[in-house]
């Protein structure tokens, strides 16, 4: 048995026992404080609130003129909220420990979390349809209802949804703090990023926490559909492979002798069955090369 640190990276025996997490009390408080908070920064959107001229004065002030400095870290920095990457990157990690630990619940779990995030958030965007700063017509207008899809921020919802899963998977209470620490810092500083760059008002960015934190806060409820799948899609395999093996059985095959000669392709003749050679057709006399010879007269 290896005792090394790559050990770790070796699949497990047996699959764990992994305690999946359950509605407490204290994400049962969590979720509806955070479903308040998201309620109080839509209707103070909606009536144009002082929300709504802090986003004007800090559009105006113009963030990424004032400290040009940082500007190219933070444009490659902004990726870290992009869905295409961060999914396929956290996908990747989260195969590997599935893998590892002999179950799909981590891969689906990641699923489940990005669907209620597109579902959530992409319904709130249409329907709320506000412009971004870039595209603003009025100055201290909420710009809503004019075909924009800003509101709430999508890269600010999917880095809270994208790194916090790894937390809520964490198998031991210590990993799980640092993992929370870590998508926390990941999430606020993209969401800060987006205010810098002048592509998200900082209403956006506040409804774009919200919304990520209730994902994950939701994801308990989601466990015993989870728990479904994984069982139906185990199921699926195990047939797959029945139907392949007895697909093997079915095939003939043929001993062969150490050895000895392999059978050919064609069965051989039985004996006296052979057909008996043909004698070459002789040509008639006085022809060569299949024409008459000349006959001269003496």
């Amino acid at each position: 048995m290896r005792t090394d640190i790559f050990a770790r990276l070796d699949r497990e025996p047996e699959p764990p026992k992994i305690e999946v997490p359950r509605m407490t009390r204290t994400r049962l408080a969590l979720f509806g404080g955070t479903s308040a908070f998201y309620l109080a920064i839509v209707v103070a959107v909606l009536l144009s609130t002082w929300l709504v001229t802090l986003d004007w004065k800090i559009m105006l002030f113009r963030p990424y003129q004032q400290w040009p400095g940082i500007h190219g870290f933070l444009d490659y920095y902004v990726v870290l909220g992009q869905r295409g990457p961060t999914a396929v990157m956290v996908a990747a990690w989260l195969g590997w420990r599935s893998w590892r630990q002999h179950t799909l619940r981590p891969l689906l779990c990641l699923g489940a979390a990005l669907l209620l995030l597109n579902v959530t958030v992409g319904a709130v965007k249409l329907g709320l349809g506000r412009l971004g700063p870039h595209y603003a017509t009025q100055v201290g207008s909420a710009e809503l209802f004019a075909g924009g899809d800003i509101f709430p921020s999508g890269h600010t919802a999917n880095a809270v949804v994208t790194w916090g899963i790894l937390a809520y998977l964490a198998t031991t209470p210590r990993a799980r703090r640092y993992l929370s620490a870590l998508s926390a810092v990941v999430a606020l500083g993209v969401g800060l990023t987006t205010v810098y760059l002048g592509t998200h008002w900082l209403s956006d960015v506040l409804l774009g926490w919200a919304a990520g934190l209730l994902v994950l806060l939701a994801l308990p409820w989601c466990e015993p559909v989870i728990a479904v799948a994984e069982a139906w899609i185990l199921t699926l395999r195990d047939r797959l492979r029945e139907r392949l093996r007895d697909r093997r059985r079915l095939v003939p095959s043929l001993p062969v002798a150490s050895g000895g000669p392999r059978p050919g392709l064609f069965p051989p003749r039985p004996a006296g069955s052979e057909e008996p050679a043909r004698e070459p057709a002789r040509e008639p006399v006085g022809v060569a090369g299949g024409r008459r010879t000349p006959v001269t007269r003496g």
